[in-house]
């Protein structure tokens, strides 16, 4: 027997009229998320602080800002960086977006951009602003890194010439290894760093650059790098390894 169109239609508002009943366990799948996700912290998002902060000088050190050297008969577009020098021992060059400010009576120096809201200048800013206190510190103070040889046979010495290397300028020093190699790891030391063994096992460098200092002492550490089964190796400062338990077989 056909259905007639009035009958269909009958029982499509029946259908829709109908109330269906979900069991308790399906009711969260079918709840709708809220419109907000929750964030990891609760603290408002900010950028970094580090460019504005402002840098404390020493009382023996000075710092001077030197333009840039004109140049007769030539015209450039871009505006050469100025530079900053540290007691004639260290300089940081500025981009030229960067500001330097001195304040002879609180002895503080501050550094600014010309537009924050620009990606690169904000960077640029934290970073020069790094450079200038870690040269400031390395003039006054100055940087230093202690390497620990660990290990059974493993020495250290400071000699003023070498075998298998030519000296790369006048007076350069080379750090002898023996870590357990049948052929002699000589290395020569930067220009700028000192280096001395107050112990056989332990190498210490001394410098103003901070990167030319932290750099040696990672090409040292290269030659032996701590292993985490017996603990040997050429540690930096204080790092330390966690040792993992033997291979049993």
């Amino acid at each position: 027997m056909a259905m007639t169109k009035c009958g269909k239609l009958k029982l499509v508002v029946q259908a829709k009229q109908m109330i269906f009943s979900l069991p308790d366990f399906l009711v969260p799948a079918f709840q709708t998320a809220p419109s907000s996700a929750r964030r990891f912290a609760t603290s408002p998002p900010q950028s970094s602080r580090v460019g504005a902060a402002p840098i404390a000088i020493p009382p023996d050190v000075n710092l001077r800002l030197l333009d840039p050297p004109k140049r007769k008969g030539a015209i450039t577009r871009v505006e050469p960086p100025k530079t900053i020098e540290i007691e004639g021992k260290a300089s940081v060059q500025l981009p030229p977006f960067v500001s330097y400010h001195m304040d002879e009576a609180t002895r503080k120096a501050t550094l600014s951009v010309l537009d924050k809201k620009v990606r690169d200048q904000r960077e640029m800013w934290g970073t020069t602003r790094s450079y200038l206190q870690n040269h400031i510190l390395g003039v006054s103070e100055g940087h230093i890194a202690i390497l620990r040889l660990v290990g059974v046979g493993y020495r250290a010495t400071v000699e003023p010439t070498a075998i298998t290397k030519e000296p790369e300028y006048p007076g350069q020093h080379f750090v002898n290894l023996k870590a357990g190699y049948t052929h002699p790891v000589e290395l020569g030391v930067p220009m700028g760093v000192k280096a001395s063994t107050p112990l056989p096992t332990r190498i210490l460098l001394e410098g103003i650059n901070k990167e030319v200092v932290k750099s040696f002492a990672a090409s040292i550490r290269m030659w032996r790098k701590p292993e985490p089964y017996k603990g040997k190796g050429i540690f930096v400062n204080d790092e330390t390894i966690k040792l993992k338990p033997k291979k049993i077989k």
